[in-house]
């Protein structure tokens, strides 16, 4: 089976015994045709069926050749299908025109049937190239939204770099299970992977829809901010609302699960830097004091519970029920005011 085989080919012609001879031409190489009588009843047909490719007359009743490809070029719908002209206009004033109006080919009547299938079968070969070019930039398109933030990956691909930044005003939440190392040991590698993947994938929805971005994974830490890199005044309101629903709908999965997963939660707000690290592999990272402390606010945290820094307390104001917990120590730094984020 030829690499063609099975493409879809639009033949316009007015004339019956055109139709029929070209028709019976495309089956033999294994295309399957398309026929239309008028240009009207040919963009009708590419509207709906989108052939991989058009051969068209054009001198034909009401509708020529040359207004059936401007119009079918400027529908977005069709405007990609390739169209190679047919006609007994063979001065080279028509060609021209022809290739003008965005032909990507001419053939003159009376044709020959090789030279009409060697130049159908280029054509769609060629759109057969273009169409698993745009596979493959579809697929780098999503692996690099999956791996940096859309700001960022757009500016990356428009610029072709992005630079550091300074945020002044963000959350950063850390967020780990509860004797991860104990209850790996005794979990096949597959099950744990899908374990992971089954949880980091519903914190990413979350994250998602309450305007918070995830930064990364750690092993069974999960890394999120929110106020960068898109600014959000609402940053720690925003991150409180995403660490109550991971935590409630972790506890909802514990019902339908067999492994009995917990995990602890901590938040603090303030200045970061954030930037791309890594030429063949990017990474987009955060850096500074503030991630530092978010980290050892979840390693003072308890199992199901969210506990928050008092800069981030104070940006939660009344929306959020909260109970202090006093200064604790903090590993690296001075005692620090802790708060419980309860509902």
């Amino acid at each position: 089976m030829s690499e063609t085989e099975g493409a879809r080919v639009l033949v316009v012609d007015d004339i019956e015994e055109n139709l029929k001879v070209l028709s019976e031409t495309l089956v033999q190489a294994g295309y399957k045709p398309l026929q239309a009588k008028s240009g009207e009843r040919a963009i009708q047909i590419a509207t709906v069926a989108k052939p991989d490719l058009i051969l068209l007359d054009i001198k034909m009743p009401g509708m020529d050749g040359f207004e059936t490809i401007r119009l079918l070029k400027e529908d977005p719908a069709t405007a990609g299908i390739p169209v190679i002209f047919i006609s007994a206009l063979n001065q080279i004033e028509d060609k021209v025109r022809g290739f003008q109006a965005g032909a990507v080919d001419y053939v003159s009547k009376p044709f020959q049937r090789e030279e009409v299938l060697a130049r159908v079968g280029t054509h769609i070969r060629l759109v057969q190239a273009l169409r698993g070019v745009q596979v493959e930039r579809e697929k780098s398109e999503r692996l690099l939204r999956a791996m940096l933030p859309d700001a960022i990956a757009d500016e990356l691909k428009e610029r072709g770099t992005s630079e550091p930044r300074y945020f002044p005003e963000v959350s950063v939440l850390f967020a780990d299970l509860v004797d991860f190392t104990g209850t790996s040991s005794r979990l096949e590698p597959k099950i744990l992977i899908d374990e992971l993947n089954d949880m980091s994938t519903a914190y990413d929805h979350i994250m998602q829809d309450n305007r918070c971005e995830r930064i990364k994974t750690i092993g069974d830490a999960y890394f999120a901010a929110s106020g960068m890199p898109e600014p959000n005044r609402d940053h720690a309101r925003c991150l409180a609302r995403a660490a109550i629903e991971m935590r409630d709908w972790l506890g909802s999965r514990e019902a339908r699960s067999p492994i009995p997963w917990r995990m602890r939660i901590g938040i603090h707000s303030g200045p970061v830097v954030a930037g791309i690290v890594g030429t063949r592999r990017y990474i987009y990272d955060v850096f500074g004091d503030t991630v530092n402390i978010a980290s050892r606010l979840e390693s003072a945290s308890d199992p199901m519970a969210i506990n928050v820094s008092g800069a981030t307390r104070a940006l939660l104001g009344d929306a959020f029920r909260c109970e202090a917990r006093g200064a604790l120590p903090v590993k690296g730094a001075a005692p620090m005011e802790m708060f419980w984020v309860l509902g």
